[in-house]
């Protein structure tokens, strides 16, 4: 059944050759393209069952938002992206991605100061649809990973919803909820923490391609114990999670 909403009724008639003036100065074709794509991903990912996937061969993307602030809500925005693709427990170093977009706000002083973003930066680079879609071309399917997901998963949702009126699909696991689960004395779960007891490097922090590719370091480490605790694919782990909370 052909998506006869608003923008889904655009886009069909631009793939028809059908496209008027009127709906040309609406929207620049690219942007009706990045979003076409984008609402895809979305509604392709809410017909995958990944609860079977085996924890030793699960494809996913290990990412990190860098934003102007807390609330996308109070109009903070994503200043970049970054991403790291994970087999199991193989970090694919050579499958990343990265990307700073334009908030199209100013980007506060210590914001600047803790990501080394600055607004200059900021105001040369592409917008936030082609950044969003760039990184969904990167995940493609896959399960995304994150520490503390609630602070990246409102800043997607957000984004997903401002340029192309969908929802976030995608399963999400969070590197700090598994650590509570497993260290539930630890009175600390954040990042550096866990960081330094697993003795894992700290190359650059507040950085969004470095922070995930320390993030992926400590999922591999933790998807170790996890195993070593009999749970071997998405489905255990998923409902053993939900048992904890």
């Amino acid at each position: 059944m052909k998506d006869m909403r608003p923008a889904g009724r655009m886009w069909h008639l631009y793939k028809m050759g059908g496209i008027t003036p009127a709906i040309t100065s609406m929207f620049d074709v690219q942007s009706a393209q990045q979003m076409a794509f984008i609402r895809s991903i979305m509604k392709e990912q809410r017909k995958n069952s990944l609860y079977d996937i085996p924890l030793d061969s699960v494809e996913l993307v290990v990412f990190d938002l860098e934003t102007t602030g807390f609330s996308p809500y109070n109009g903070d925005e994503i200043i970049s992206f970054g991403a790291v693709a994970v087999n199991g427990t193989s970090i694919l170093e050579d499958q990343t991605f990265y990307s700073i977009v334009n908030p199209k706000r100013s980007i506060p002083e210590e914001v600047v100061d803790l990501t080394g973003i600055s607004n200059e930066m900021a105001g040369k680079a592409q917008d936030l649809i082609g950044g969003l879609r760039a990184f969904l071309e990167f995940v493609q399917q896959k399960l995304l990973v994150a520490h503390g997901t609630g602070h990246d998963k409102h800043f997607l949702n957000a984004a997903l919803w401002k340029t192309s009126k969908v929802n976030l699909s995608h399963r999400m696991l969070d590197t700090m909820l598994l650590a509570k689960w497993l260290y539930p004395k630890l009175k600390q779960h954040d990042l550096d923490t866990l960081l330094d007891m697993y003795g894992i490097e700290v190359t650059e922090r507040h950085h969004a391609l470095e922070d995930a590719k320390m993030t992926a370091r400590l999922w591999a480490m933790i998807m170790e114990e996890i195993r070593l605790k009999g749970i071997h694919n998405l489905g255990d782990l998923y409902s053993q999670l939900s048992h904890h909370h």
